[in-house]
């Protein structure tokens, strides 16, 4: 999956176009919304080549609503798990890492 479809995949699950790839400070997001980044690149070696490349993203859900349904569909994603939930300016925040493949 490239992360142009990751991305698509995400504004299916949000149900609007509120989903950002690493927003520059000058981006006024509106809420809720996914924000989702680079987070690393996991790659599996046998007899020293790659045989395999998946790219990991940090994937955070920005809520108003804290009983929102949002992270519990990200979290139904393949290859996420959960890392952590914070609040800031009344805004709900959970972070996911989630692996595409």
């Amino acid at each position: 999956m490239t992360r142009l479809e990751f991305h698509e995949t995400l504004v299916e699950l949000l149900g609007s176009r509120n989903v950002y790839f690493q927003p520059s400070s000058s981006i006024n997001m509106r809420y809720p919304c996914i924000i989702y980044q680079r987070g690393g690149i996991e790659a599996k070696h046998a007899n020293n080549l790659i045989y395999k490349n998946a790219t990991r993203y940090l994937v955070t859900v920005v809520d108003p609503d804290p009983d929102s349904e949002i992270p519990k569909r990200v979290q139904a994603l393949p290859y996420t798990e959960f890392v952590t939930h914070y609040s800031k300016d009344n805004l709900n925040h959970d972070v996911y890492s989630t692996y595409i493949l």
